[in-house]
Order: structure tokens, then sequence, then C-alpha cells
């Protein structure tokens, strides 16, 4: 299971790369073909680059959905829990447990009827427009990225059932950037800035659990 834990990160980088490149190669392609040279200009007209939008948008389209599945186990989605963090822990740590249930059950739920719409495209025989690509292989983004956010969900759920501390993104950190050979012990969970929920300790977590 140990390539899941990095499997957004490499399927976001592979293909943001991969849309960035295209994108130069249109651009200069479409630039250079405007340059009267004898030969080479000829040349460029001969390509066809009609296909690089569609296929970005594409692109772009499954890097949304797998980065959804990203944020829920980074913690990078926002919440305004305002007034969860101002309950006492024990209540706080069922709210925050019910709403972490709450996203796997929608998740899943999306992800079946995107399986459905997959099974629906693909029976109809539909292509896309421009690359004239099985329509379903777009649309299979959708369940596949929402049952891995679902993944995420359950598996942020059982840490903090366990450890009562969730994911929490640090925006002003950048990985290998201005580290310090010796980091200050720093506790990065405990952020009080109302757009994430506090951490549930694990004394009073654990306690608080029905037996």
């Amino acid at each position: 299971m140990k390539f899941l834990d990095h499997l957004e990160e490499w399927l976001i980088a592979t293909l943001i790369a991969a849309a960035t490149l295209i994108i130069f190669a249109s651009v200069v392609h479409r630039y250079a073909a405007g340059l009267a040279i004898p030969g080479l200009q000829d040349w460029l007209l001969s390509l066809d680059f009609s296909w690089a939008q569609e296929l970005c948008i594409f692109m772009f389209i499954w890097m949304a959905k797998f980065g959804a599945a990203y944020g829920v186990r980074t913690g990078i989605h926002v919440g305004v829990d305002v007034l969860i963090n101002r309950l006492p822990d024990a209540t706080r740590g069922k709210f925050v447990m019910f709403g972490l249930l709450a996203g796997a059950v929608f998740t899943a739920i999306v992800g079946s009827f995107g399986v459905g719409l997959v099974v629906h495209v693909h029976n109809n025989g539909s292509t896309t427009e421009v690359l004239e690509w099985p329509s379903w292989i777009v649309y299979l983004a959708i369940p596949l990225g929402s049952y891995l956010m679902c993944f995420r969900f359950l598996q942020v759920a059982w840490v903090f059932q366990r450890s009562g501390e969730l994911p929490h993104h640090d925006h002003g950190h950048v990985e290998g950037v201005g580290d310090p050979e010796d980091p200050e012990d720093i506790n990065w969970f405990a952020l009080d800035d109302d757009l994430h929920a506090r951490d549930v300790k694990s004394d009073d977590h654990h306690g608080s659990s029905p037996r």
C-alpha cells in the first residue's frame, strides 16, 4: 500500500509537466509558423497542433480530481470551524469525525454515480471532438478521483480516531527551501486560524470514545 502514499503527487506532477511541454510546443509552433522562412514554414504548417488544447483540458480535469484527494490527505482544504473549535475536545471530536465520515460517504456516492456515467458513455460509443478518443476515458477521472478521495477521508478518520490528530498544511513552507539544519520544534498541528479543525488531545479523545 506504500505506492498510495504519494500517488496524487506523482500523477499531478506527471500531468502538469506533460501539459506544460505540450502548451509550450503549441505556442512556439503557432508563432514560428508565422515566420516567412522557406522550407521551415511549410513544414511547420504541415504539423497539426489542434489537439493540444483539448488534451490539456482533459489533463487539468484529471489534475483537479486527484488534487482534491491530495487536499484531503494533507489537510489543504479550508473549512470555517470557528464554532467547532470553541467546543470541548470530546464534542469537537465527534463533529470532526462526523464531517470526515460524511465526506467519505459523499465521495463514495459521487464515485458510484461516476461509474454509471462511464458505463453509459462507453455504451454510447461517443468520442472527443478533436482527438476522437473514447469519451469514457475522460469521464473515468470522476469515479477514480472520487473513490481515492473517499479512501483519503477514511484514512484521515482512522488516524484521527487513534491519535486525535488531523493533517495540517503549512502554507508558508516550501519543501527543500530554507530548511534550517536544526529546525525549531514547532507544533504545526496547533493552528489557531479558525480555518482548520483543531486536534483533539489524545487522552481526552480516547477517554470520550464509547465503551
